[in-house]
């Protein structure tokens, strides 16, 4: 057996399972992106992926995959990075295994990550919002349970792993009503639900019916719902109500939107940026920064504060009062 392979082996049982605690999405990203590698480094070596030798791993493969990734599987930016993450992870935890391999696991660190322009975050508008929510067809059990999940997904901004790992005992109604969920870097986060959204999801509770330990928002199996099953019941549901709104139309809806229109609806509300990040659970205030980039209604509000351009330049004249006061010292 190689040296590749059992280092890739106890990468994902002792390192990312056992030492760090990785959650399953991060153990799923990671092993995406190296069975990539693998399977490209093999086609390119022409050895079996269980034959692979660290050495045939260098920097100059790694970067001719980096590149297959943006041309040939058409990946943007983002997800390269995300991808080269996963391989600086590896080759990390290869250095303390292979020292040995010193030199050629350096240069595979070396490679940076590619620079990308930022765009401005896409949220929904006040009618855009109230479109999609009216959009589930409400006499049916699956539009009620989308038109809870939609108004809770609105309201406190969760992410789609955490909207689909909510069980039923999640909810905790009654005086200062919250939902409960266990967030991105196994941060435990609570977050408050106005009267409107606790009595909609009060109402699905009692159809649904469910034990504490069922899924919120299960599935016709009673399953929990999957992610491709969210995303495509939110595509739908825009698709209806862009013939309301046409502006719905024209972007590119996902539930990360959603969780960006939660973040906006709060900046405009005028709460305070560190309070947001603390509502998204954002590990850093610094990434909720994005949301005032893209708040106009802020801008222009910091632009009437400032003088017109065509102001013709004045000084301060002190009133006579205050030059015989002046005077008299």
């Amino acid at each position: 057996m190689t040296t590749l392979a059992p280092t890739l082996q106890a990468f994902f049982t002792d390192r990312l399972a056992r030492q760090r605690q990785a959650s399953p999405h991060t153990i799923a990203a990671y092993r995406d992106a190296l069975k990539l590698l693998l399977a490209f480094a093999s086609q390119r070596t022409g050895t079996a992926p269980s034959h692979l030798e660290i050495t045939d791993l260098d920097a100059p493969l790694i970067g001719v995959f980096l590149d297959h990734l943006e041309t040939a599987r058409g990946n943007g930016v983002r997800t390269r990075n995300a991808r080269l993450a996963a391989v600086h992870a590896l080759f990390r935890f290869a250095a303390l295994q292979h020292p040995e391999h010193a030199a050629i696991i350096q240069r595979v660190l070396a490679i940076p990550p590619k620079r990308f322009d930022r765009r401005l975050v896409t949220y929904l508008t006040e009618p855009e919002a109230t479109a999609l929510l009216a959009a589930p067809e409400t006499t049916t059990w699956t539009g009620r349970r989308d038109h809870a999940l939609l108004v809770l997904a609105i309201q406190t901004g969760l992410r789609i792993s955490e909207i689909t790992a909510l069980k039923c005992a999640d909810i905790r109604p009654g005086k200062g009503a919250h939902v409960s969920c266990h967030g991105k870097g196994r941060k435990q986060r609570i977050t408050p639900l106005t009267s409107t959204t606790i009595a909609i999801i009060n109402a699905w509770l009692t159809e649904r019916c469910g034990l504490p330990t069922d899924p919120l928002f299960p599935s016709r199996h009673g399953t929990a719902m999957s992610r491709d099953a969210l995303e495509r019941r939110l595509a739908k549901h825009t698709t209806t109500a862009a013939r309301t709104v046409s502006t719905l139309a024209e972007k590119k809806i996902s539930p990360h939107v959603l969780r960006h229109t939660a973040a906006m609806r709060l900046l405009a509300a005028g709460v305070d940026s560190t309070v947001i990040a603390l509502w998204l659970g954002h590990e850093s205030v610094a990434t909720t920064q994005i949301y005032i980039h893209a708040d106009l209604a802020l801008k222009e509000q910091a632009l009437a504060r400032t003088a017109p351009l065509d102001a013709a330049p004045s000084r301060y004249r002190p009133t006579d009062r205050i030059m015989t006061f002046l005077d008299s010292l």
